[in-house]
């Protein structure tokens, strides 16, 4: 993955994952956008606490980097309650959530990220533990088996979603609050990149927090990923401080870099492979030397050789299209000519019976049935053609 790509992308990088927690809101009175989602949530966590009772099962669903993971942190910080994080792939065996679920306690938040991904032995053990707190496990097999019925203290599962529609219906149905995020606006990327700028540290202009928020595609991971590195960029190039000019030349500066690469690498396909430069040197160090020794005896021949027939193969193919190209020109003539020819068979129709030899040739075919003829000089029209190419063949050489 380039660098540019790393930086762009929104799905979460595993060296991020400290500075993502310590750049997270953790009330709802700190997060920045989703405005109806967090108005709602707001209400159902009021109200729950109100209650002292468990706050209703959630399912966020929306693209990577929107904060799912953030809003369930916050929930759980709202509801005063541990939160507990794991992830669909990992819940391979029942066994597993069997352990995550009798360990949580009471009004615990429990995460699922990538929920639709779980296998569907430990979605139907789900399907209880959600409705009645509660987990029926099968103990032994065959004649002596038994179902043993294990008490949960009430909980809350939120679970995460990119695809909301790969989960299955029965899944969907037991959550009572679903919400979808969408892509932030402009404004809302800029007060968070003004927010993550005064956690950091990193002086910031208004103009420079408006430049980052523009190439964010909407994704606060993307805004502050971007301010880190734009915040390394300015410290090192400029006097420190991110203004409008710093993203643009960050990003042409990262952008620059592929784009060399690209080039590097179609010069070598283009020698046929050799690992060399457009000088032919190879520095020691770089351990191409090495390669070269330990490749088989006659490498280099057979390189050349091989070379030499793409070399053979390019001629003969450009010899071949000469030839094609000779060849259109010849059925261009070919159309030509047989337009002439048509020109001539109309005026010499009224001369069929005075030219001894039109319409008398083999092929010439002639019709007559009482007042009307067809007359379809196949044999005449094939001479006169041939006859009229070789002449324009001769003068066309002179």
């Amino acid at each position: 993955m380039t660098d540019e790509a790393r930086v762009m992308s929104r799905v979460a990088l595993p060296e991020e994952a400290q500075l993502e927690r310590q750049l997270r809101p953790q009330r709802l009175d700190e997060y920045v956008g989703q405005r109806v989602a967090v108005e709602s949530l707001r209400i159902s966590v009021e109200g729950a606490r109100g209650r002292g009772e468990p706050l209703d099962h959630v399912l966020l669903s929306g693209p990577p980097g929107l904060g799912k993971t953030t809003l369930a942190t916050i929930m759980a910080n709202e509801m005063n309650a541990a939160l507990v994080t794991t992830a669909g792939p990992s819940l391979d065996r029942g066994a597993d959530l069997m352990g995550i679920l009798t360990n949580l306690g009471e009004r615990d938040v429990l995460f699922i990220d990538e929920i639709h991904r779980l296998p569907r032995v430990v979605e139907e053990l789900l399907y209880p533990a959600m409705e009645d707190f509660a987990v029926n496990f099968v103990m032994d097999k065959g004649l002596n088996a038994r179902t043993m019925r294990i008490p949960l203290r009430p909980f809350t599962l939120v679970g995460a979603t990119t695809r909301p529609g790969m989960l299955s219906s029965p899944l969907r149905e037991r959550f009572g609050i679903f919400h979808h995020l969408d892509f932030y606006e402009l404004e809302d990327l800029v007060s968070i990149v003004t927010r993550s700028a005064s956690i950091l540290g990193a002086p910031l202009e208004p103009s420079g927090a408006e430049a980052i928020a523009r190439r964010a595609r909407g994704t606060p991971r993307i805004v502050n990923r971007l301010l880190r590195r734009v915040r390394d960029y300015a410290q090192v190039k400029a006097q420190g401080v991110v203004t409008a000019a710093i993203p643009r030349r960050h990003h042409r500066a990262v952008r620059r870099r592929p784009r060399r690469a690209r080039v590097h690498r179609r010069h070598h396909q283009r020698r046929g492979g050799d690992a060399r430069g457009s000088g032919g040197a190879v520095p020691p160090e770089s351990g191409l030397h090495r390669a070269d020794a330990q490749r088989p005896p006659g490498h280099r021949r057979r390189l050349r050789a091989s070379r030499l027939r793409a070399a053979g193969a390019g001629d003969r193919t450009g010899r071949a299209s000469a030839g094609m190209t000779d060849l259109g020109k010849i059925l261009m003539g070919f159309g030509v000519v047989m337009l002439l020819l048509g020109g001539i068979l109309l005026l010499a129709g009224s001369l069929s019976g005075k030219v001894p030899w039109l319409g008398r040739l083999p092929g010439d075919i002639y019709i007559q049935r009482g007042g009307w003829s067809i007359y379809i000089p196949l044999g005449t029209s094939l001479l006169i053609s041939i006859t009229l190419t070789l002449i324009l063949a001769v003068f066309g050489r002179r």
